[in-house]
């Protein structure tokens, strides 16, 4: 089994590739044994793995990476931990691999099914989240593929620390580790020659801001899953009850404001604006938000600041939340028609039909009817870790967990039968 680091961008791919045949025909248990030696390896080397992060904020800080980017770059012994157990959760799900989707009997007596395989190699280019390195790495895994990684910059020492740990474990317990790769080291050319790796790589998923999303799509040769920024709005219905209103929009924009299910525009019905929006942007503003209003807005909030053309499109990823008064429903929805991303958009009504209406209409990964948007996530989907939300509609959409890393083949079992 070969343990030394290929030392050419090629080397690393073909070794990607030819891991991906053994993993493949991994045995559910083996494929479950090998995350569980991962998650342990992870735990006992958070001391390395945190003063490796050190290394990477201190640089993060030095090149002027803004708040939202360093939170996402920040590993603690509680996030490291939170990673092992994430890596538990996906050794935990039933194998995606090997499912029969689809069967039946020819006339002829040959009989057909429709199974679950693995795509083979798994790339993945993304900024500044070193989570995003483990999560990525065991959906692969569990699902049966390799994986060879991009992580940015930001987070090279992070990414570094844990590929290293993710490969021994995977040697210790006997599978091949390089079925984990990265391609860090090689920088931008390093990111080329995995959109590039056409006939290696059988998928490339994007995860960071949307110029990176757009890089990868326009210039990969690799089939892409897309996935994208997120624009993420809330509305607040006529009937919205005031508690739900203040509860959800503090937790979407608060809880983790750098991450892409964070609510970023709020659009309050014009009939509910004096009774809302006051309650609504107090309690933001204790919370530390800076809002960012139309006219309606500031005349009702203290302190907030006016709101530009750009701010209805701007994925803040801080402290920052824009808001506006519209007239009714349907000028919410020609909003969200113009400005979102398709990520993730939620109203707040106590009127089942306009739920209703909302979760029909809005044409995104994930709609809902009073909930925090902060679901929008494949741990909080039960699918363990994600490997991304994607914002397309072919093959995946929404959080994508293990069925989104599989493909299909047929197999036809027959006896001797020919064509007429």
């Amino acid at each position: 089994m070969t343990t030394t680091i290929a030392t050419t961008v090629q080397e690393r791919l073909e070794r990607a590739h030819d891991a991906a045949r053994g993993v493949g025909l991994l045995s559910d248990a083996a494929k479950a044994d090998a995350l569980r030696a991962i998650a342990d390896a992870i735990d006992a080397a958070t001391p390395q793995i945190v003063a490796a992060n050190a290394d990477d904020l201190a640089r993060g800080r030095e090149n002027g990476l803004s708040d939202g980017l360093l939170d996402r770059l920040r590993l603690d012994a509680a996030r490291v931990a939170a990673l092992a157990s994430a890596v538990r959760d996906v050794a935990a799900l039933p194998d995606p691999v090997g499912r029969v989707l689809e069967e039946r009997t020819l006339p002829n007596g040959v009989s057909l099914q429709k199974v679950s395989v693995p795509f083979g190699v798994v790339g993945s280019i993304y900024e500044a989240r070193p989570n995003v390195t483990v999560d990525i790495a065991a959906l692969a895994l569990r699902s049966g593929n390799a994986v060879v990684l991009r992580g940015g910059t930001a987070a090279q020492s992070t990414n570094a620390a844990l590929v290293a740990v993710m490969r021994d474990a995977l040697a210790e317990c006997g599978v091949d580790p390089e079925a984990i790769q990265t391609v860090d080291d090689f920088g931008r050319d390093g990111a080329h020659a995995l959109m590039q790796a056409r006939g290696l790589v059988d998928v490339l998923v994007p995860r960071g801001s949307a110029e990176l999303i757009e890089t990868v799509v326009t210039q990969s040769a690799v089939p892409v899953i897309e996935t994208g920024a997120g624009v993420v709005h809330i509305v607040l219905d006529s009937s919205a009850p005031q508690e739900w209103a203040e509860q959800i929009v503090v937790n979407a924009k608060v809880q983790r404001p750098s991450v892409c299910n964070a609510v970023e525009t709020v659009l309050v019905l014009r009939d509910a604006a004096e009774r809302l929006i006051p309650p609504v942007a107090a309690a933001l503003q204790d919370a530390g938000v800076t809002i960012h209003g139309d006219d309606a807005v500031r005349a009702l909030v203290a302190d907030a600041l006016p709101a530009t053309e750009a701010d209805w499109a701007t994925e803040h990823m801080s402290l920052d939340l824009s808001m506006r008064v519209v007239d009714d429903l349907d000028e919410a929805l020609a909003h969200i028609r113009r400005y979102s991303t398709h990520h993730t958009e939620s109203i707040v009504t106590a009127d089942d039909a306009r739920a209703e209406r909302f979760l029909a209409e809005v044409d995104s990964a994930v709609v809902m009817a009073n909930a925090s948007t902060r679901f929008t996530d494949g741990g909080e989907f039960g699918f363990g870790a994600e490997v991304g939300i994607s914002t397309q509609k072919l093959h995946a959409r929404g959080p994508m967990g293990l069925p989104e890393l599989t493909s299909t083949k047929w197999l036809a079992r027959g006896s001797g039968q020919i064509r007429a």
